[in-house]
């Protein structure tokens, strides 16, 4: 499978696996409300637990959420990388997405070759890990297809970086917290 089949496929609504840097993920267009509750309901992810976004670009980020001054340092520092940064959702982004009740958003640019041409290809895309709630991510395509068989059509080739989620920021409160420590610090 091919990046441009499956930025068709993401288009068309469907849910595609595709390598990060950190763990094999699963992705739907964050613009589509009925894919991103098929990616929920695949996963077994409580609807109320917001997934993160990844985005190819600050600039893809700056159109979902506001980014303040250290945001904008740790992307800088840590773009393309393992870090995900916590910030208030802007109203050009759709109101289903990140946290509904702080109306925050989580985005992370990924540092993977695969991912971030898909991402050029698709825009911010809604990503979480292939894994159930008490298993370790996966690495790779093919375990992703032993973990979701033919839930999923479309898997992109590649073996994910790392063994460790993202580090975790939350950038909306009076000081930075780190929610989920991971890859980087701040």
């Amino acid at each position: 499978m091919d990046v441009e089949a499956a930025a068709r496929a993401i288009k068309r609504g469907e849910i595609i696996g595709l390598p990060t840097d950190t763990v094999y993920g699963i992705a739907a267009d964050l613009y589509d409300e009925a894919a991103l509750e098929r990616l929920y309901d695949l996963k077994g992810r409580d609807h109320a637990k917001p997934i993160s976004i990844l985005v190819a670009s600050v600039e893809q980020g700056l159109s979902l959420g506001a980014m303040t001054d250290r945001a904008m340092d740790l992307a800088e520092q840590h773009w393309p990388g393992g870090m995900t940064l916590v910030v208030p959702r802007l109203d050009t982004a759709p109101e289903w997405l990140g946290d509904q009740k702080r109306r925050t958003v989580a985005l992370r640019c990924p540092d993977h070759p695969v991912a971030l041409e898909l991402l050029d290809l698709t825009g911010p895309l809604v990503v979480t890990s292939v894994n159930g709630p008490d298993d370790e991510p996966v690495a790779t395509a093919e375990e992703a297809e032993a973990v979701f068989e033919g839930d999923v059509l479309t898997y992109l080739p590649g073996r994910a970086g790392g063994a460790a989620p993202s580090t975790l920021v939350d950038l909306t409160q009076p000081s930075e917290v780190v929610l989920r420590p991971g890859l980087v610090r701040p």
